[in-house]
C-alpha cells in the first residue's frame, strides 16, 4: 500500500520544514517541500492512503545502536519480540543489540545463531555487534578479512569491548589484545570504559563501611567518575595512537566530555555516545528511585548532566543510545550487591530527548542527527536513518504539543516497569512506519506482523 503523508514538518539534521512524504512500498518515493505543495497533489495519488499530519513532526525512525534485548539466555527478562515492540512504540525502527548474552556473541557461529533467532520475530529492523574477548581476536580478524561460516563484515555493526566488568564476563584487559583491536580499521570499536581495579577498591571500602547494607546512593561512588576517567583516558590514547574509529559509549561525566572534545582534534574518527538516562536523572534521584536507576556507568551529578546536555547541543555528543537493559522488578528490588545494573528505557528515549531539547533550547535538527542520521553514517547502514527519496520508509511521527505523564499502562517492556514512571515528558509518538508499513497508530502497535528486516552494514 502507498501512503501520502501531508501537512507535516520533516526534521532532518540540516533543517525542519513543511513537507509531504510519499511512501511507495517499502521506501520513500518522494519528499515534497512546502513551497512545492498544493492540494492538487492529493489528486495525483488516487490510490494512496492519505494521512493529514496536522502539523506533526516527522523524523527518520530511530536507530538505537546500544540495546540489551537479553536473547539468548536471559529471556525471562526480555526478548527480541517484546523489546522490539517497545522500541517501535518509542519511535525506534532499528536496533543493534550488544553481545553480552548467554552465550555471548563472540564468534561467527554465535552471531549466525542470533540472526536466526531474530528473523521473522522483530517489529523493528535488527542488527548485532560482535563482542571482543581476550582470546577471540583471530576469529574477529578472519570474519573481517574473508568471512567465516557465512558471516562477513556486512553482518554486524561494530566490535564491542568491555574495558571494565559488566554483565557477561567479557572484560578485555590484555594489553596486546587491546592494541590489536584498536588497530582495526574496518569497523567502529565500541568501548565500555570503567577501570576494574578502581571499582573493586571502591566496593571493598563501601562494604567495610556499610557491610551488606550499602545504600544505592553509593553507586556513583563505587562505579566512580575516577573509574570512568582512567579507562576512557586509556581508550582515547589508543584511539589517537592508531587512528581508531572509536565510539566511546554511555559517557557520563564532565571530564570525559571534555576529553572527547580534545581528542577529536587529534582523531576525527572518535565519536561519543550518551544515553537519555544521563541526560535526565542525577545522583539526587538515588534516594527516591534506588535500584531503579542503578546502571553502569553510574548516573552522576547535576553538573555532569548539564555538561552532557551542552555537549549534545554543541555536537560533541554524536549519538544517543538507550543502553536499554531490562531486569525483572523482583531482581532490581534486592539489596545493593544482589541488584543487577541496568535500566529499561528504549520506549522513553525519544520523548526524553525532545523534552531536554525544549527545556534547553537545543534545535530539533540535533535530535534528528543523534537519533538516527549519525548512527546510520557511522555504521554504514544501507538506505536507512534519513528522510530521503530512495531510503526505507522508517518514520517516527511526533506531536510536540502533547505533554504526558508516563504510567504503568504505557510500558511495553517484558519486565513491566520503567524508572520514568511518573515523569512528565514532551512529544508523543503517535505513528510509526517500518519498511513502509504503518505499525504504530495513536501511540500503540497497530499491526500484528513482524516487519523488521536484517540491517546490512558497509565497511
Amino acid at each position: 500500500m502507498g501512503y501520502l503523508l501531508y501537512n507535516g514538518k520533516a526534521v532532518t539534521g540540516d533543517s525542519m520544514e513543511d513537507a509531504a512524504i510519499v511512501i511507495d512500498g517499502k521506501k520513500i518515493r518522494k519528499i515534497i517541500k512546502g513551497d512545492e505543495w498544493s492540494e492538487k497533489i492529493l489528486e495525483e495519488y488516487p490510490d494512496f492512503h492519505k494521512i493529514n499530519l496536522e502539523g506533526k513532526l516527522v523524523f527518520a525512525g530511530g536507530i538505537d545502536a546500544h540495546v540489551h534485548f537479553r536473547e539468548p539466555g536471559l529471556t525471562h527478562k526480555a526478548d527480541m519480540e517484546s523489546e522490539s515492540k517497545a522500541a517501535v512504540e518509542g519511535g525506534v525502527t532499528s536496533f543493534i543489540d550488544m553481545p553480552n548474552t548467554k552465550p555471548a556473541t563472540t564468534s561467527a557461529e554465535s552471531l549466525s545463531e542470533k540472526l536466526g533467532m531474530a528473523s521473522g520475530r522483530c517489529h523493528a529492523n535488527y542488527g548485532f555487534h560482535l563482542g571482543a574477548t581476550n582470546d577471540n581476536f583471530k576469529e574477529i580478524e578472519e570474519i573481517l578479512k574473508k568471512g567465516k561460516n557465512g558471516i562477513s563484515a556486512e553482518d554486524f555493526g561494530g566490535i564491542k569491548v568491555f574495558m571494565g566488568s559488566s554483565t557477561g564476563n567479557m572484560l578485555v584487559d590484555d594489553s596486546r589484545t587491546l592494541e590489536a583491536i584498536f588497530n582495526i580499521k574496518e569497523k567502529e570499536i565500541l568501548v565500555h570504559c570503567e577501570d576494574e581495579k578502581t571499582i573493586k577498591e571502591n566496593l571493598l571500602a563501601a562494604q567495610e563501611e556499610y557491610g551488606d547494607r550499602i545504600p544505592f546512593r553509593k553507586h556513583c561512588d563505587i562505579r566512580s567518575r575516577r573509574a570512568c576517567i582512567l579507562s576512557s583516558v586509556k581508550a582515547l590514547e589508543l584511539a589517537m595512537k592508531y587512528g581508531t574509529r572509536l565510539h566511546l559509549l554511555h559517557v557520563s561525566t564532565k571530564e570525559e566530555t571534555e576529553m572527547v572534545r580534545a581528542a577529536k582534534l587529534s582523531n576525527g574518527n572518535i565519536t561519543a555516545e550518551t544515553s537519555a538516562n544521563y541526560l535526565w536523572f542525577t545522583d539526587r534521584q538515588y534516594e527516591r528511585l534506588g535500584s531503579r536507576i542503578k546502571c553502569n556507568p553510574a548516573i552522576k551529578t547535576e553538573e555532569d548532566r548539564n555538561t552532557l546536555i551542552k555537549a549534545l547541543k554543541e555536537g560533541i555528543i554524536d549519538t544517543v543510545g538507550s543502553d536499554h537493559a531490562p531486569h525483572l522488578a523482583e531482581e532490581k528490588d534486592r539489596d545493593y550487591i544482589s541488584s543487577p545494573s541496568g535500566v529499561p528505557s528504549i520506549q522513553q528515549s525519544l520523548p526524553v530527548l525532545l523534552t531536554v531539547a525544549e527545556e534547553n533550547d537545543i534545535p530539533l535538527t540535533r535530535i534528528a542527527s543523534v537519533f538516527s542520521e549519525k548512527v546510520s553514517r557511522m555504521f554504514g547502514i544501507r538506505d536507512r536513518g534519513c528522510l530521503k527519496a530512495g531510503y526505507y520508509a522508517d518514520l517516527a511521527i511526533v506531536d510536540m504539543e502533547s505533554e504526558h505523564e508516563i504510567t504503568g499502562k504505557d510500558i511495553s517492556y517484558k519486565c513491566g516497569w520503567s524508572p520514568y514512571e511518573g515523569e512528565r515528558l514532551r512529544g508523543k509518538i503517535t505513528d510509526v512506519f517500518v519498511n513502509g508499513i504503518h505499525v504504530v497508530t495513536n501511540g500503540k502497535l497497530s499491526s500484528s506482523g513482524h516487519y523488521g528486516e536484517q540491517l546490512k552494514f558497509e565497511k
